[in-house]
């Protein structure tokens, strides 16, 4: 039974879109008919409605993975099929430059780190997403003419630990950006049979000579999220009216 959602089956839909800032969940409502909310509890707010035809519910899901993961479980035992996690994230390729648009492809993690070492102690955890989810929204921000880059993300536990230095390394492993939430999504989808997706907006760079200098907010990059909740909503009724439909 859910603890920290206080809904009910049929509030949430079997489509969800989850985001750290309850602010993105405002700024993507207005492109739901008959939004209703569904819950405030904790901070965590959770909208659903409908994209058309297809029902859609934008989760809030707070920041680091153990907050996410409580949020993605509860999603899932309200009906949940599939999560998209639509976030920020630092830029760590050297090509990364604030505003682009990632597509997690993967995601790393310290070893026991992002809760998971709970879910799977002495195990590494599967942190990658759905493919076939994944793909589609490529397709989808192809399709609509939306550039952007693709490559593993870390999931890091400690947003003030980052550095050059480490920017370096993480770049030399070959990933693109750090974020907080991914590796625990793509995790719990496969032990829970979720499909999963990440998308990502760079809001600030760990690397030359930006780094740490400036970092965009929800406000500021509003009309590139928009574009993306957009895109994730029309994957969301293109390939999924049938099965996503939960409520009513």
């Amino acid at each position: 039974m859910p603890v920290h959602i206080k809904a009910s089956k049929g509030d949430v839909a079997g489509n969800v879109i989850a985001v750290g800032d309850p602010g993105r969940v405002d700024l993507l409502t207005p492109l739901l008919q008959d939004a209703r909310v569904v819950n405030t509890h904790r901070g965590l707010k959770v909208v659903t409605g409908s994209y058309r035809d297809t029902w859609i519910t934008l989760a809030t899901h707070g920041i680091g993975a153990p907050s996410a993961a409580i949020v993605f479980e509860e999603l899932h035992q309200l009906g949940a099929k599939r999560i998209v996690r639509l976030g920020t994230t630092g830029g760590i390729r050297r090509d990364t430059r604030i505003g682009d648009v990632i597509v997690a492809t993967g995601a790393a993690y310290t070893i026991g780190g992002c809760g998971l070492g709970q879910y799977m102690p002495g195990i590494c955890a599967p942190t990658s997403p759905d493919p076939v989810l994944t793909t589609r929204i490529m397709m989808m921000m192809e399709e609509s003419g939306i550039q952007y880059k693709q490559g593993p993300v870390f999931s890091s536990d400690a947003f003030y630990a980052e550095s050059p230095d480490f920017a370096v390394k993480m770049e030399h492993y070959g990933l693109i950006a750090v974020e907080m939430e991914a590796a625990a999504l793509f995790a719990l989808g496969w032990m829970r049979g979720i499909q999963t997706a990440c998308v990502l907006v760079v809001s600030d760079v760990l690397h030359g000579e930006e780094a740490f200098k400036k970092y965009l907010t929800t406000e500021e990059l509003a009309d590139l999220f928009t574009r993306m909740g957009r895109v994730l909503m029309e994957v969301y009724s293109r390939y999924y009216t049938v099965d996503g439909v939960i409520v009513h």
